[in-house]
């Protein structure tokens, strides 16, 4: 333990105490935009379909777009990219809030939908990168090039522990609308803390020209496996917002579906710092093969017609407790 202490001690020595904080901020609005547009459009719309159809545009966008943002980040450096995605996304996310309380129709909903997820700041990624590049720069071994993966992955669950948390409280004191506004107003201001933090100079770009052919190696095939997984799993959480949605408001008290939602990444944000912790013994290839396996058993129960305890496997859950007052 007094080792791996130290050794996250030695990942925050390289980034500063103020870089993980600038990027934990920023990332919330991936966390809040995706679950509270979801929230905002089935409250506003009073239809699940257009609520998902809504959420998954913006899904969908940010995952054919990020890889574009990715490399323009690597063409001309992470400062004017997320500067500039950091703007045009609390801009459409804010467009999207207005379209939503004005009655649009699901097309140009979902259309804004895409526009905020085309342009979101995919600060995790961008951060993970800098992070490594900082370690390389001071010669530091692999034993803290791991403790940055861990960290920065323990990073992105808090952001999807906090940002659905944030978006529940919202719509319980208030409106769903409220928090897509926050995430819109965390983007802008924390977005661009990150891009203009002194650590921006480690990660300033490379030209095409001075890559040279290094860029057109031919990629393994298990780089393929990983992002079909990845997108399995995109396609898990998309399912999991919408079901937890539909089902906390089948249930009576659809503002908690944050709070279910945010509950999810708590085991997994505790888990991201235990992998530090593990011995060398334990490769990716068994942790890989020991988290999907114990998703898919655990998935299964959730899903089980039993497992509140109140149904039957022949009818779906009517059980409607009385919100509390």
């Amino acid at each position: 333990m007094v080792a791996t202490v130290n050794t996250y001690r030695r990942v925050i020595a390289l980034t500063g105490p103020l870089l993980p904080l600038l990027s934990f901020l920023a990332r919330l609005p991936v966390a809040m935009s995706q679950f509270g547009s979801v929230l905002l459009v089935a409250q506003t719309s009073g239809s699940l379909t257009t609520a998902g159809i809504v959420g998954g545009a913006l899904s969908a966008a940010q995952v054919v777009f990020g890889p574009v943002l990715g490399r323009l980040a690597d063409r001309h450096g992470q400062r004017p990219v997320v500067l500039t995605a950091a703007a045009v996304n609390a801009v459409a996310t804010a467009a999207l809030v207005a379209g939503a309380l004005g009655g649009l129709a699901t097309a140009p909903l979902a259309a804004l939908g895409a526009v905020t997820g085309a342009c979101v700041p995919l600060i995790g990624p961008l951060a993970r990168t800098r992070s490594v590049a900082l370690a390389h720069r001071a010669g530091a071994d692999e034993g803290v090039v791991a403790a940055v993966h861990s960290l920065e992955g323990t990073l992105d669950e808090v952001s999807f522990v906090f940002g659905p948390a944030l978006v529940a409280l919202a719509a319980l004191l208030a409106h769903p609308a409220v928090a897509l506004g926050g995430a819109a107003g965390l983007v802008a201001v924390f977005g661009a803390a990150y891009a203009l933090h002194p650590t921006a100079a480690v990660t300033a770009g490379t030209p095409v020209r001075a890559r040279g052919t290094a860029g057109r190696v031919r990629q393994a095939r298990v780089v393929h496996a990983v992002r079909g997984s990845l997108a399995l799993q995109g396609a898990m959480f998309g399912a999991c917002q919408a079901g937890i949605a539909s089902l906390t408001d089948r249930l009576g008290v659809p503002g908690q579906a944050g709070i279910v939602y945010a509950a999810m990444g708590v085991v997994s944000a505790a888990v991201g710092l235990a992998l530090g912790a593990l011995p060398a013994r334990f490769g990716l290839r068994l942790r890989w093969r020991a988290a999907t396996s114990a998703a898919l058993v655990l998935s299964g129960r959730c899903c089980s017609p039993t497992s509140c305890g109140r149904c039957t496997r022949s009818s779906p859950c009517s059980a409607r407790p009385t919100p509390r007052t």
